[in-house]
């Protein structure tokens, strides 16, 4: 009698023998490739015949490289992470994908670097799908118009120079004159509104990196906002594909019918690493050794910033780029490059910022090319020659200054400015409501600031804004819509902002011998602040 044991043995060892005999290997061909160089941000590459344009390489280290110059003999690889662990030598795979990133509803609050790495401590980053960096613009039957604004909080912005969504707004200006903090504002301003954010930091400091997530994180803006992080102290490659990778992060909400807002800060920085990538690489250099193809790096990135057809589902993609100016040169290759690829810019002067007019904007330099159209007709209505006025004064301020004798109209002119001037000066970290901005705009066109003493302008300002909050509820939504300005809303937002003003008493203004009035503070230190007889 056979043991059950020994039929168990005989079984399995059969099952095992047929097994075998049917078993036939499968061979799969891989490529390895070898490290010929090493430099700054780059390394040289022998093999791997077969690799693609930006195929995303692997190397030892779980370092990635992006294969940027396919030559007859070596391929150009920039890599993207630490490479002080790279050697001539080590072998290199390839991966037969592009550089991609994880998008998706669990990047919100998260802030990572742009290979989708977290740097804020939290554990790793929950996503399902994976977007390519290099993805095409949207075709143009595929867009609609841009008919929404983009409410930024800033008064100045909002009134003189619009934005709506969909758009590409430049902001550039020397260093230190504010670029960052109206985009850091423009996000805040979007807590509630309905609008997604993705702020892209490329080569800044870590300390101004984290003052700006900081103050996303205490203002509650953190919630809606993706941070995509690169130091200044990291690979060139990494500054590269930020902006790329936090646009296809944008790009994900933005096809699902989100409205999404994208700051760039900044693309100077975008721009030098892209020479430092291209200079190592041996790629022919041109203008300031920037490489021939530099406005199409930018020019391909800012094209996907748009408002799709309702069709696509109707999302669109703000872009709020970010440059930086070297003595008020606005007119240097990469400033003007960023000019004509955008839809406007809102230049930063130091002169204004070095006066204390903040947000440090010259309005005379800035323009929006799209964002009338989308302006609320409210705003049309009360702003419509605000802008006309202001110019007047600048222009005749100037004049003044030269110890010109002027009239009284021209006096009139010159006051009223003044007090433009001072209602669009804003704090930091203060974005105005609508219905608040409103209100404000309307006293200046009603001329009820004009009897207030220039000093107290802050004041009589923010008593205009406390009282707007009391505005009713009907009249408030009838603001935020996209109808025009009633008669009676117009008149009881004026009453409003004049009893707001019933505790500022006016000032008088003393006038020059022979009728004339002299302008007061506008005559530079040193000038005269009258003309002598002829």
């Amino acid at each position: 009698m056979t043991h059950p044991l020994q039929t168990l043995l005989d079984q399995t060892f059969s099952a095992i023998g047929q097994a075998t005999g049917t078993f036939a290997p499968q061979l799969t061909p891989h490529e390895v490739g070898t490290i010929a160089t090493v430099s700054t941000g780059i390394a040289t590459v022998a093999g791997l015949p077969g690799v693609g344009f930006e195929e995303l390489l692997a190397f030892p280290g779980e370092v990635f490289g992006i294969a940027f110059n396919l030559d007859a003999d070596a391929i150009g690889v920039v890599l993207l992470g630490d490479y002080w662990q790279l050697h001539a030598g080590a072998l290199v795979e390839r991966t037969g994908r592009v550089m991609d990133v994880a998008v998706g509803d669990g990047l919100l609050g998260r802030v990572i670097d742009p290979l989708g790495r977290p740097l804020d401590g939290q554990g790793p980053v929950r996503s399902d799908e994976r977007l390519p960096i290099e993805r095409p613009a949207a075709a143009i039957m595929d867009r609609a118009p841009v008919t929404v604004p983009l409410q930024t909080g800033l008064k100045v912005i909002d009134a003189l120079i619009p934005i709506g969504r969909g758009q590409r707004e430049l902001i550039l200006g020397d260093r230190q004159t504010g670029k960052t903090t109206i985009a850091i504002d423009s996000i805040l301003n979007q807590r509630g509104q309905d609008v997604l954010c993705v702020y892209c930091a490329i080569g800044q400091r870590a300390s101004s990196i984290a003052k700006a997530v900081a103050t996303l994180r205490e203002q509650g803006a953190l919630d809606y906002t993706v941070v995509v992080v690169t130091e200044g102290n990291d690979a060139p490659g990494l500054a590269y594909i930020a902006p790329y990778a936090a646009t296809s992060i944008a790009e994900h909400f933005m096809e699902r019918g989100r409205d999404v807002l994208i700051v760039y800060d900044d693309l100077t920085h975008h721009a030098r690493a892209y020479r430092e990538l291209s200079l190592l690489l041996r790629r022919p250099p041109g203008r300031e050794a920037f490489p021939g193809d530099i406005f199409y790096i930018h020019s391909r990135l800012l094209e996907r910033a748009t408002h799709l057809s309702p069709e696509r589902g109707g999302g669109s993609l703000t872009a709020l780029p970010i440059i930086e100016t070297e003595a008020e040169n606005i007119s240097a290759y990469i400033p003007t490059n960023l000019i004509s690829i955008t839809d406007g810019q809102v230049y930063l002067s130091p002169s204004l910022f070095a006066l204390g007019v903040l947000p440090a904007v010259d309005v005379g330099k800035s323009v929006s090319r799209v964002g009338g159209k989308a302006q609320r007709a409210v705003y049309r209505a009360v702003a419509g020659d605000l802008k006309l006025r202001f110019a007047q004064f600048e222009e005749l301020e100037t004049f003044a200054r030269f110890g010109a004798r002027v009239d009284e109209p021209t006096r009139a002119i010159i006051a009223h400015g003044q007090r433009i001037r001072a209602c669009l000066k804003q704090s930091e970290l203060a974005p105005v409501a609508v219905p608040a901005q409103l209100a404000v705009l309307l006293a200046l066109t009603a001329g009820l600031f004009d009897t207030v003493d220039l000093e107290r302008m802050t004041a009589a300002e923010q008593a205009v804004q406390a009282a707007a909050a009391t505005i009713p509820d009907a009249l408030r939504e009838r603001l935020a819509g996209a109808g025009a300005l009633r008669d009676g809303d117009r008149q009881a937002l004026i009453d409003l902002a004049g009893r707001a003003l019933t505790g500022f008493q006016p000032s008088a203004v003393p006038s020059a011998p022979g009728g004339a009035a002299r302008v007061p503070d506008t005559a530079a230190p040193g000038q005269p602040t009258e003309a002598s007889p002829p």
